[in-house]
């Protein structure tokens, strides 16, 4: 079923919009916060995977994922609507391994908005604290995050996106110029810029498979350009070009920036750093290049780049929300769209008030932010949106093989086929050091993992206890696909 139903009252209607393709990259970007990777992921990468050379981790990660796009692109023409993972396992491997990916998918980014939640309450109580303030509790500035996140998911997502768009200029110039000045001075250590990222015996060097989980984690929310498919401006144009160009960016941005930080110590150096005191290792960084100043324009940044991460991750869960309840996979409300701002506005309240639930369940357990709602969360989201994106390059693959609506080699078999190759190396990698991933213990892994397989498994079961409308209006309930068939 497309978002848009022409018969429908206006209240129901899709959403709309010109979204180019710069307000797409510029919300899928900062739905990967590239200054919280850089100053989170970064120094734990360096510590615990591949040391000196973990900024090739991230080039590498960044081809595989490329190859992933391929595919993704190519079917992107096909499917006309939103749903992005849930619409195309859908056509590719039929309506119940769709709605499987579906709640999958619902979990998946609910989890890293809460992973999110947890690290900017964290980070702002020490802000304040820092600057003289009173100690609050994490979850108190978690809430007062959410409450911005929400109206501004309420209104149509041209404010959004101009909120976004600020905000990662800020983050990512702040950076930038520290990448500027380290390369300017020729490092910041008599070794000189590193060169450990083109030594092939520096790159397998310690933990390879951690460190790949880390970087492979960092891109988390390129994928999602196609759900803002129906408030792009020319969708089977500005959907692929987005989607290619925020990849591009975001791996280049975070092996030149990682780089810059490994320059600025030394190879040994930075490993003992990211060792010693990963958190803070990116505003030393800032503070012994820029002087404190920048250090404590960083810190307030960091914030700003934790806000843009949730208002973007709420956009898409919305969306996703939303294209479900079009389908009347979850109750007909949430597919209804604001009369005035043409936005999913019950679909973007559901979504707050989920957020506020988990919020308050943490609370009242008593978990730490940082340790066990961060690093939980984030670990889950890796895991999901991994096995979510195998099950799009397998989709990809069924796709074309039988539609036959494309016929280019490269892009409906050789790059989703290598894709899916190297996200099965990824995820494998995942799974078996899921537990370093998340901080935790194997029975943690084994439950967590196991909430995922339960949310899966849930989703075929609901899609034949309440059959739904297909995802696409080609394949009718009377003629389906034969790629759906086929599965």
């Amino acid at each position: 079923m497309s978002t848009t139903d022409r018969h429908a009252p206006e209240s129901t209607r899709g959403l709309t919009g010109s979204l180019g393709v710069g307000s797409i990259v510029f919300m899928v970007v900062a739905a990967a916060a590239p200054l919280t990777v850089i100053a989170g992921t970064v120094p734990l990468g360096i510590a615990a995977g591949n040391g000196a050379a973990f900024p090739t981790t991230f080039a590498l990660c960044c081809v595989v994922l490329l190859l992933f796009a391929v595919g993704f692109c190519a079917m992107s023409s096909h499917i006309p609507n939103a749903g992005a993972f849930y619409t195309y396992i859908a056509r590719g491997l039929g309506r119940a391994t769709g709605t499987g990916a579906a709640f999958l998918a619902l979990v998946t980014y609910t989890a890293v908005q809460l992973a999110v939640y947890g690290y900017i309450g964290a980070v702002v109580d020490g802000l304040v604290q820092n600057y003289g303030g009173p100690a609050l509790p994490w979850w108190l500035w978690s809430i007062v995050a959410l409450a911005i996140v929400a109206v501004l998911g309420y209104r149509h997502i041209e404010l959004s996106s101009r909120v976004l768009g600020t905000l990662l200029l800020a983050e990512v110039a702040i950076v930038l110029v520290l990448d500027v000045v380290v390369v300017g001075r020729g490092g910041g250590s008599p070794e000189g810029l590193s060169s450990a990222l083109v030594q092939p015996s520096q790159v397998v060097s310690g933990s390879l498979g951690i460190a790949i989980m880390f970087a492979i984690a960092s891109f988390i929310g390129f994928e999602a350009t196609a759900v803002f498919r129906d408030e792009a401006r020319d969708p089977e144009r500005t959907i692929p070009r987005a989607t290619y160009l925020a990849l591009i960016l975001i791996g280049v941005f975070y092996t030149l920036s990682s780089w810059a930080v490994v320059s600025a110590w030394g190879d040994t150096a930075a490993v003992e750093q990211a060792t010693a005191d990963p958190g803070n290792m990116l505003i030393t960084t800032i503070t012994n290049v820029l002087g404190p100043v920048g250090g404590d324009v960083a810190q307030v940044l960091l914030v700003t780049s934790m806000f843009a991460a949730l208002l973007s991750f709420h956009n898409v869960l919305a969306r996703y929300y939303f294209t479900l309840g079009a389908s009347r996979t979850l109750p007909a409300a949430c597919g209804r769209s604001h009369p005035r701002h043409r936005s999913p506005h019950i679909a973007s309240a559901t979504q707050t008030v989920t957020a506020l639930v988990f919020i308050v369940v943490f609370a009242v357990a008593g978990m730490d932010p940082v340790t066990q709602v961060f690093a939980w969360m984030a670990g889950t989201a890796t895991l999901g949106v991994l096995a979510l994106m195998a099950l799009t390059c397998a989709a990809v693959i069924v796709f074309f093989r039988w539609e036959r609506v494309d016929t280019r080699p490269w892009n409906t078999v050789v790059a989703p086929v290598l894709g899916l190759a190297g996200l099965l190396v990824c995820l494998w990698l995942t799974v078996s050091n899921f537990p370093t991933l998340i901080g935790g213990s194997p029975a943690l892994a084994t439950a967590i993992g196991a909430v995922l397989v339960v949310a899966f498994v849930f989703g075929l079961v609901w899609s034949r206890r309440r059959p739904a409308t297909p995802p696409d209006p080609t394949p009718t309930p009377d003629t389906p696909s034969p790629a759906a068939d086929a599965a």
